[in-house]
């Protein structure tokens, strides 16, 4: 149960309360039928990482499923980008929830408060996971919670107050000029509505402080994808019944229609409820992240070894601090460039690791424990379309971070002193494979290779 917490923390967020206005604004009550199609197609990735969770019990997530598929440097690379994800989630949910808090505190409207809040944030969350994950269960468990209490209560009060005539237009008038048009709208309002799922992904990331994590994760996983996909099409729906065309302009679309619906009341209680979930998926980044670049040190020797130490209470200290830091500059960006990169760093770990799906079923190398895959490679193939397609909705200044970081962390692949002794490790750990299948027979030359 703590481990579904931990991906509905990861899930559930910012996106979910700041977003349907501006999903709205592009494609009017069809945003739910978008919001249903980006659903599947993300729990078809969401399904390959079930596949690769099972087979592996480390942490890393992206990172590690990569490297065993395709190398050192391939996995290199997707860690360094599943950190940059991380950090830019953590200072999303950040940046939401200040802007929040300016909705209804002219305070934060001032640089010097904005930004002293800001660190302040980052500073507790540091604090939080310096002692250890008995306290982030706690602190993750009762933000869960909370969020899912939020939406429901939105959810069934809302339903009473909707007027069927604000379900009008079905589609922009704009996204009827013919399929390019309708095609623009579309991918406009697919990227934040895959930004509303896009949390799955950390969920392995500390799978190794985990119990079970083969067969637990996988599980997990499928359960938050239904659970987020239900809780969101329903929220939407009730949001446009509750707005209309009004939804477009609210800075906080849910807050702002139930207090249209029942007064200052419902505006508040959602309010409050969405800076506790924000708080949660911004706690998770905050758990997740160091988790990953100390599994790069610890586990495989990537980076060097001062990076993954922990302290008494297991926690990866020097990740924390690093996160914390390049958490700090990103919250100075805004909230929808934010999402941009964070929906870009997404995409770039999906491929490599759908990839991997595909070669481990064809080569047998890392066989699943308890979770198999249907359908052998027709849902990867299927996940690929689907992440190969987001390309064509980003920004060109988004995509040219992607490249500064792959560029920045290519280059610094070659200087850093990693221990080198893991691949050392791993590569004889194969050569024994390879002897003892040839020795009893029970392998292949080809899968041996």
């Amino acid at each position: 149960m703590s481990i579904y917490f931990l991906g509905i923390n990861g899930v559930i967020g910012s996106g979910t309360f700041l977003l349907p206005s501006v999903i709205y604004r592009y494609m009017n009550l069809s945003a739910v039928a978008v919001l249903l199609c980006t659903a599947v197609t993300v729990s078809m990735i969401a399904l390959c990482y079930a596949d690769l969770a099972s087979r592996f019990t480390g942490s890393g997530a992206a990172w590690l499923y990569s490297y065993h598929a395709f190398g050192r440097f391939t996995g290199y690379e997707l860690g360094i980008f599943t950190w940059f994800l991380g950090c830019c989630t953590l200072s999303a949910e950040i940046v939401a929830l200040l802007t929040t808090l300016k909705s209804f505190l002219p305070i934060f409207n001032r640089p010097i408060v904005y930004g002293v809040a800001a660190l302040g944030l980052i500073i507790l969350f540091a604090i939080i996971n310096f002692f250890g994950r008995s306290l982030v269960k706690f602190v993750n468990n009762v933000s869960a919670a909370a969020k899912i209490f939020t939406l429901i209560i939105f959810i069934v009060v809302g339903a009473f107050f909707i007027h069927k005539a604000n379900f009008l237009p079905l589609i922009p008038q704009a996204a009827l000029q013919g399929p390019m048009p309708f095609i623009h709208h579309f991918g406009e309002a697919f990227t934040p509505i895959f930004y509303l799922f896009t949390g799955f992904s950390f969920l392995p990331i500390a799978a190794k402080q985990m119990n079970n994590p083969e067969k637990n994760i996988p599980r997990v996983l499928i359960a938050v994808m239904v659970s987020v996909t239900i809780l969101d099409a329903l929220m939407m729906t009730v949001a446009v019944g509750l707005s209309g065309t009004k939804l477009g302009g609210y800075s906080t679309p849910l807050a702002n229609s139930l207090g249209t619906a029942i007064g200052k009341w419902g505006y508040a209680f959602i309010i409050l409820g969405m800076l506790v979930s924000i708080f949660g998926v911004a706690f998770s980044a905050s758990f997740n992240t160091p988790s990953l670049i100390a599994s790069m040190a610890n586990e495989h020797g990537m980076l060097p070894k001062f990076i993954g130490k922990k302290n008494k209470h297991d926690a990866p200290w020097v990740g924390i601090i690093l996160t914390s830091i390049l958490s700090a500059l990103f919250a100075t960006q805004s909230y929808l460039f934010l999402v941009s990169c964070t929906v870009l760093a997404s995409f770039i770990q999906y491929v490599p690791s759908i990839l991997a799906v595909v070669k481990f079923e064809h080569s047998n190398e890392y066989p699943t424990h308890g979770f198999k895959l249907p359908g052998k490679y027709l849902i990867p193939i299927f996940a690929l379309l689907v992440s190969c397609y987001m390309v064509t909705n980003f920004t060109a200044k988004t995509l040219l971070v992607g490249a500064v970081i792959a560029i920045a962390a290519a280059t610094a692949y070659f200087f850093i002193k990693s221990d080198r002794s893991y691949e050392e490790k791993h590569l004889k750990w194969l050569d024994d494979l390879r002897l003892k299948g040839e020795k009893e027979g029970q392998v292949t030359n080809k899968s041996a290779k």
